[in-house]
């Protein structure tokens, strides 16, 4: 047998030798990729506890894939789903306001971000649209009477919309009364006739006789064209025309043909539509800026692609207390008869807001994000090393045109954003802040969520805050803007001035409430007027009532909590005030007993939640109700 050669034997035998040599490396591939032996696995899970802890020192906050308002500062469940928390934020971004969104360079380019500035209305002049009705012109209003009693034998004109004209024969009456008049006429003329060559007696007799008989005629009512007819007939006349003193439309036919009428009875109604009117509706937030003279431009649904001029002849002095509106009055030539009463009319006055001082802050239609009765807009926050925008709760007036006004939540040269505001809310509620979606709404009370306990040191700070507001409720009601604006810098001095660290729980919910108490405080004592003021002090009674729910009353002095229903177009407000009778800081001097009180606060005694079907509670210290 002959001896084969070493390579050809390492050939037949060297893939048997090779599947363990793999299956030696594999094992310990597999050591090295899922931990190896135990000792090896215990420094891996140390090691992951290490930077689990390293974590929480960093301050990583943990939010829910599902719910990201879910924030807690430590790993666990969702309370909502149950699903494992995982991290949100890094510690940097927690310090983050819960409100701010922080965007890179390249993100604000790719989401289209673009801010405007706020700024006054650029012009006085501001487009109001009203809506109305086309309407009959009052004094041009005529009705066609029966000048004498009688039979109606015939009638000339039978349906409502004929057009009349002046001195048109109407109807036919028989009127015995005229019948007899008109044959004592016509005898007194023969009479006349026969004795014209008799003495000057008998002939100045049968003259007077004859005059008596025209004299009669004409104090029933015949006119002194038909008369001059009647006296030249040979024959009474048994039927008398009756003719329109006016031209116009008939627009209801009163008689009968057939029916006895007295002297005066209605025949006709008529009216002249060469002149109609606009009655208009509006609102009494729109009557500051519209006067009598102004020219009107409208526009009727009947007639599209046209438009008709009027001016304003007439306002209410006086508005519907259920409605709130007051009707205005436009005037509009009609020559041609296409305008006709009953039709809708949509109106576009051109008004004036005044002086600079009293032009509206604005912005565009595209910044507000609206989610029910709030509005939030995205405000840039300037000096920021990134691009950074705030969510802030804003309170808008009707819009105008492409534009909404800005009752009270913005300044004047703060930039909003116009376009990308939805890619910002987006972003802020995946990352679990505040967005439009969670963001509270300081313009409305919020919920109960029970009283906090504090010390009188702690209540004592908190009457510094109490004190300003109470001289800004007692200013506005006496219409004084000089101390209005003076108490709310006083309240935003004390607001920033108080800074507790506990307890804890009180501290935290202080902060909350004071963000919107100085933000809130500082509009109002900026404010450029008395409106824009009472504007501001809105969301500040909210917060005041706020405190009231969580730390109680901390004056010496009875608070009572008075609600305005007529307050902002009807919505209502509330206020809080010292006094037992109402003192409304809304209205000031002009409905200053407009209102009523819902709650009286004890000192030291808590404003419960507001009740469904009534007015608030007040709760005792040291307790609440649920």
């Amino acid at each position: 047998m002959e001896t084969e050669e070493p390579r050809e034997i390492w050939k037949r035998r060297a893939p048997w030798i090779a599947l363990p040599v793999v299956f030696v490396l594999t094992l310990g591939l597999g050591a090295l990729v899922f931990g190896g032996d135990d000792a090896s696995s215990g420094d891996a899970a140390a090691g992951s506890e290490a930077e689990h802890e390293h974590s929480e020192e960093e301050g990583t906050v943990w939010t829910c894939s599902m719910h990201p308002q879910i924030r807690a500062p430590e790993a666990g469940q969702c309370p909502i789903c149950g699903m494992d928390l995982i991290p949100a934020t890094s510690g940097s971004d927690h310090e983050m306001p819960p409100e701010h969104v922080m965007l890179t360079e390249r993100a604000r380019t790719l989401a289209k971000v673009r801010t405007v500035p706020v700024r006054r209305l650029p012009s006085p002049a501001v487009d109001v649209r009203l809506l109305g009705r086309v309407d009959y012109d009052e004094t041009r209003l005529r009705n066609v009477t029966a000048w004498t009693g009688g039979r109606l034998d015939r009638l000339h004109v039978n349906t409502t919309g004929e057009r009349v004209r002046r001195g048109q024969v109407i109807a036919a009456i028989y009127s015995p009364e005229i019948y007899s008049a008109h044959q004592d006429l016509l005898v007194a003329r023969r009479q006349v006739q026969r004795l014209s060559q008799g003495s000057d007696v008998a002939r100045s007799a049968a003259e007077a006789t004859l005059n008596a008989a025209r004299q009669r005629l004409s104090l029933l009512g015949v006119p002194d064209g038909e008369l001059r007819r009647l006296e030249t007939s040979s024959q009474p006349a048994r039927r008398m025309p009756v003719r329109t003193p006016f031209g116009g439309t008939v627009i209801e036919r009163v008689a009968t043909e057939g029916a006895y009428v007295e002297t005066g009875s209605v025949l006709y109604r008529v009216a002249d539509l060469s002149r109609v009117w606009v009655q208009l509706e509006a609102y009494e937030s729109d009557l500051s800026v519209l006067n009598e003279g102004q020219t009107v431009e409208l526009f009727v649904e009947a007639l599209p692609g046209e438009s008709f001029d009027g001016t304003i002849t007439f306002m209410d002095p006086t508005v519907d207390p259920r409605r709130r509106i007051a009707r205005v009055r436009v005037e509009v030539d009609n020559e041609d008869g296409r305008l006709r009463p009953g039709m809708f009319a949509d109106a576009i006055v051109q008004g004036s807001m005044g002086g600079e001082r009293l032009r509206p802050l604005v912005i565009p239609e595209s910044a507000a994000l609206f989610t029910g009765r709030r509005s939030v807009v995205y405000v840039e926050v300037p000096d920021s090393e990134r691009p950074t925008y705030e969510a802030r709760v804003i309170r808008l007036g009707p819009r105008m045109g492409e534009r909404y006004p800005v009752v009270a939540g913005l300044s004047e040269g703060e930039r909003v954003v116009e376009n990308g505001a939805f890619a910002l809310d987006a972003d802020l509620q995946i990352r679990g802040g505040r967005s439009m979606m969670t963001l509270p709404d300081d313009m409305q009370e919020g919920p109960y969520d029970g009283v906090v306990e504090v010390g009188q040191e702690f209540r004592d700070q908190l009457a510094t805050v109490f004190t300003p507001y109470l001289a800004i409720q007692a200013a506005l009601a006496d219409d004084d803007l000089a101390t209005a604006r003076a108490s709310a810098a006083t309240l935003v001095s004390a607001a920033t001035a108080f800074q507790p660290e506990e307890p804890r729980e009180a501290a935290e919910v202080w902060r909350g409430i004071a963000h919107h108490l100085r933000r809130h405080g500082q509009e109002a004592a900026e404010a450029s007027d008395i409106e824009a003021l009472r504007g501001a002090f809105e969301p500040l009674s909210i917060q005041v009532a706020a405190l009231l729910r969580r730390f109680g009353n901390p004056l010496p002095d009875p608070l009572r909590v008075a609600h305005c229903p007529m307050a902002f177009g009807n919505r209502g407000a509330e206020w809080i005030q010292r006094g037992e009778d109402i003192d409304n800081a809304y209205f000031g001097e002009v409905m200053r007993s407009c209102g009523e009180i819902r709650s009286t606060v004890a000192p030291g005694s808590y404003l419960m939640q507001p009740l469904a079907s009534g007015p608030t509670r007040a709760a005792p210290a040291g307790g609440h109700q649920h």
